[in-house]
């Protein structure tokens, strides 16, 4: 098994459904309801990959990806997701580095296939 994947959200019955998707392909995916944790669970064991929620309360994203990748080398993928009516806001965290973007409705549709690609199983 690979190195468990984190996830950034406030939402447990999304978490529920990436995580049940996860465990399905034998993966691991953690969750954590803020930056601090994220960083803290981040330098106790590197993660094979980030998904986060680009709507977390007080979500700095510039600052927690370099934050990120100082405390893990390498650094994890990233992929972000979010409402499609703030296209501003998916375009922000493309502009902070998240590998990759999406709306909400778009990892949802490819969570089955991508789910191993996101937590760093393969890719």
């Amino acid at each position: 098994m690979s190195a468990p994947g984190l996830m950034l959200c406030d939402d447990l019955i999304f978490f529920s459904r990436v995580s049940g998707t996860a465990r399905a392909a034998g993966l691991a995916v953690r969750m954590v309801r803020t930056a601090a944790d994220l960083l803290a669970a981040a330098r106790a064991a590197a993660p094979g990959g980030v998904i986060l929620d680009v709507h977390n309360p007080g979500l700095d994203l510039p600052a927690l990806l370099a934050d990120l990748k100082a405390v893990c080398d390498p650094a994890p993928r990233v992929t972000a997701y979010g409402s499609h009516v703030e296209a501003d806001v998916l375009r922000a965290a493309r502009q902070a580095g998240c590998d990759r973007v999406m709306p909400r409705s778009q990892f949802v549709t490819e969570l089955d296939a991508k789910i191993g690609e996101w937590l760093g199983a393969n890719g």
